[in-house]
């Protein structure tokens, strides 16, 4: 669960970590009135679970009072990577001497935690980790040590950061402990003029499996989160809306994975992500393929299924019934192997959609459901 900047700079403060004032709105004319508070001169923010929002506009110094409304206004309801801005932070500028960049990130291949640090922080830091990757530190942490205030100097010496940092080292590693977080991400941290060390933005990912902790964070501004994720979360579907033309429907989060690359790899875009798991009744691919076929920019939808404990014909049979209760308007490849693939196959052909067509390969299937789609 992605928390919203203000949120993540919320539970920075509550671990003692220095943040600016700030506050959040959704209305202009409130705006007005919270610029008037801090100073007069603020940073109005777009606040929206993704990154990339001041290249893309929602990032902007507004002079006095009524430039702060202005500007409110100008990005409220702005659409930034598909998501739509429904609210503003308003925050006290601040005379910035350095920028720096660090985070903690849960490394599930190695079982343990890794500290990425830099000493060039700022809105270029992916050109700087791809360009010049000696500029990012990468320390491992052991989660059954955490970070010490030894482990942090370690840390804040290996990226050339100053000592001064050492201290919001060690209270991030708390942040990501306490609140059950995968991610805990400042970018940038600075050092003011005057020598402060201040917390500029936050983003802050906690795990799924902790909602039962962390439930005051789970309802805000759900009206603004993307509409089908809302609508695939409502049906308990594992689904993330992404930016291509091929919908995509697969058995276990590793097939799933490899079948976005084989797509992306055929020349065309993946529109999703959706794991049906072990589980493919005729409810499921209905709630799946609805979700999918819902999104405009779908041209293709690409079920990619080996049998195992489900085996091929459920899903086939399953898929089936979807069709009885979801008018397909895009055509539906399928790949079926495994466990009853013969089984299953027949069940389609015997069903014979004018719009569902099968393939007896992965590369196949996502070749012609990468064409059908670039072709549309």
């Amino acid at each position: 669960m992605d928390l919203y900047e203000h949120q993540a700079r919320q539970l920075f403060e509550e671990h003692g970590i220095v943040v600016p004032k700030a506050e959040v709105t959704d209305a202009p004319k409130e705006a007005r009135l919270i610029a008037r508070r801090l100073g007069g001169r603020v940073v109005v923010k777009a606040q929206v679970k993704t990154g990339g929002r001041g290249k893309a506009g929602g990032v902007k110094i507004a002079a006095d009072p009524a430039a702060a409304e202005l500007t409110a206004r100008q990005i409220l309801g702005m659409d930034i990577k598909g998501h739509t801005v429904g609210k503003v932070m308003l925050a006290q500028p601040v005379e910035i001497e350095d920028e720096f960049y660090v985070s903690y990130v849960l490394d599930r291949a190695a079982g343990r935690f890794l500290a990425i640090v830099s000493a060039e922080g700022g809105m270029d830091i992916e050109e700087v980790a791809a360009t010049r990757p000696e500029a990012v530190a990468r320390i491992p942490v052991d989660p059954a040590e955490g970070v010490t205030s030894a482990t942090a100097a370690r840390i804040a010496e290996a990226a050339g950061l100053p000592p001064q940092t050492v201290d919001v080292l060690v209270r991030l590693w708390e942040v990501l402990v306490r609140e059950d977080a995968l991610l805990v991400e400042v970018n940038p941290l600075v050092r003011t003029r005057d020598g402060r060390i201040m917390a500029l933005d936050g983003k802050v990912t906690l795990d799924d499996n902790a909602r039962f902790r962390q439930a005051r964070w789970g309802a805000e501004d759900s009206a603004h989160d993307d509409p089908l994720e809302a609508a695939a979360a409502a049906k308990g579907l594992n689904y993330v809306k992404l930016d291509g033309e091929v919908g995509i429907i697969g058995n276990g989060a590793g097939l799933v994975m490899s079948t976005l690359d084989v797509v992306a790899g055929c020349g065309a875009r993946p529109a999703n992500f959706l794991d049906i798991g072990g589980g493919a009744s005729a409810q499921i691919m209905s709630d799946g393929l609805s979700v999918i076929l819902s999104d405009p920019a779908v041209k293709s939808v690409f079920v990619n299924v080996f049998g195992g404990i489900t085996a091929c014909d459920a899903v086939a049979n399953g898929i089936v019934r979807a069709l009885d209760t979801v008018r397909l308007t895009k055509p539906l490849v399928v790949r079926l192997d495994g466990n009853n693939a013969a089984r299953g196959r027949a069940i389609l052909d015997d069903r014979a959609h004018p719009l569902v067509e099968q393939a007896t390969t992965m590369d196949g299937a996502a070749n012609r459901a990468a064409r059908l789609a670039t072709t549309a």
